[in-house]
């Protein structure tokens, strides 16, 4: 029966692939199928699938979704606020007409970005006023458009509602997935930073377009409005904003989501006049349900996916096919999974946010490997999905923006994310096997 569940769990992945079928139900189709493949009743209080996979499945990932709503209420926050505007163009001021610089300097904001929210949201806040600096420099298009996605992908591993997602998917401790994170950011950083500076010289500089307009514009109004008017400056102060939750979760050791709540108090506190404070909030709160959605139903119909492959017959049916291919020998094992990062591009069999958490979950629930090891290979090849991976929104979005393809950004930044998913796999062999 466990070949049979492999098969529908290809299927699967053709669906998904195919985009016939939406990635979430896709994942809920396959939940029932494996269950039922595995000899789960349909009905019954326990380990059936109306209970188990459909009831339990759908809100183990509880902690993820409000995690994932309240880091989408920070980034709007801060789009609204003019707080993500503010750093990037304040960094762009600072840089001058450097393209290195002015690079680097947007690589950090969306690194900061990255931590608060990933995805789009994090592209948008950095790469609405990042990618036309950067060109008007002289920075290739190509290479704007990865600075921006590199970025929110060297900020991935501070990002926590990805914390908690792991936490929960994996059975793990928020601090267990905190210390590996913590190892792997050098690395991500790294890459990012050799990115800009490689692709930037390489290719040279290439003036496409210029703010020109945005800077006549703001020259006729000087006489009438004071800079921070003119600009839409947030003040100095809420600048700090992104750091709030990752220094009270990462230094303070606050939980996850009283950490990001703080970020949302901070976030209005400094910018909004008391009497508006209440409007403000809701309104993008309001915004934040708009963002938050599609990745709450895919977390839905992920939970549900975990707890299918988690039942005493899928494991059963699944533990010999994974004992007999799965390498145990460190240096198989790296090479192996090494070669396979591809397969979590394209919504692939190994992307977390699809069928990857459901084969994280029954390596889990196997037993073959540790959770820490799973862990090591499933967030490296995070790395790779949300940077490189040509069908994801944060991708699609910066290189339309850019005016380029996401081919082409995939192209230029996948060698780079390629090294850090192979470094964390490293790590994860050294450590955990």
């Amino acid at each position: 029966m466990g070949i049979v569940i492999i098969i529908v769990m290809a299927i699967g992945v053709a669906l998904i692939l195919s985009g016939k079928i939406p990635t979430a139900f896709a994942l809920v189709l396959l939940a029932v199928a494996i269950a039922l493949l595995g000899g789960a009743p349909f009905v019954g209080a326990e380990n059936s699938v109306l209970t188990t996979v459909i009831q339990t499945g759908a809100v183990t990932l509880a902690s993820t979704m409000i995690a994932i709503l309240l880091g989408s209420w920070l980034g709007s926050l801060m789009r609204d606020t003019a707080i993500a505007s503010t750093l990037v163009r304040k960094t762009v001021e600072f840089a001058g007409d450097r393209p290195v610089v002015v690079a680097l300097g947007v690589l950090l904001i969306s690194a900061l970005c990255g931590a608060v929210t990933g995805s789009a949201p994090a592209a948008l806040l950095a790469g609405v006023i990042g990618i036309p600096a950067m060109v008007a420099v002289g920075v290739p298009k190509v290479t704007a458009a990865g600075t921006i996605l590199i970025g929110i992908g060297a900020g991935a591993p501070f990002e926590l509602p990805v914390w908690q997602f792991f936490s929960t998917a994996l059975h793990l401790s928020v601090p267990q997935v905190r210390s590996f994170m913590l190892l792997l950011f050098p690395f991500a950083a790294a890459a990012a930073i050799v990115f800009v500076i490689v692709e930037t010289r390489r290719r040279g500089t290439v003036h496409q377009w210029s703010l020109a307009s945005m800077a006549e514009r703001d020259a006729a109004d000087a006489d009438t409005r004071s800079r921070r008017e003119r600009l839409g400056d947030a003040p100095w102060f809420a600048l700090l904003t992104p750091l709030v939750p990752i220094v009270l979760a990462l230094v303070l050791q606050v939980p996850i989501i009283p950490s990001l709540l703080a970020g949302v108090l901070f976030a209005v506190v400094t910018t909004t006049p008391p009497r508006l404070w209440a409007s403000r909030m809701l309104r993008s709160l309001y915004d934040a349900f708009h963002v938050a959605a599609p990745p709450i139903a895919l977390f839905i119909a992920i939970g549900m996916l975990l707890a299918a492959v988690g039942l005493p017959g899928s494991v059963a049916a699944l533990k010999p096919i994974v004992e007999a291919v799965a390498p145990t020998n460190v240096w198989l094992y790296v090479i192996v999974f090494s070669v396979l990062v591809p397969l979590c591009l394209y919504r692939g069999p190994l992307n977390i946010f699809g069928l990857g958490a459901g084969i994280a979950g029954a390596m889990t629930a196997i037993g073959f490997y540790s959770p820490m090891a799973v862990l090591g290979l499933m967030t490296s090849y995070n790395q790779v999905f949300g940077v490189a991976d040509p069908t994801s929104t944060q991708t699609v979005w910066a290189a339309q923006y850019s005016g380029v393809t996401p081919q082409q950004v995939m192209v230029r930044v996948l060698p780079y994310v390629w090294v850090v998913a192979i470094a964390g796999i490293v790590m994860s062999a050294i450590r955990f096997l």
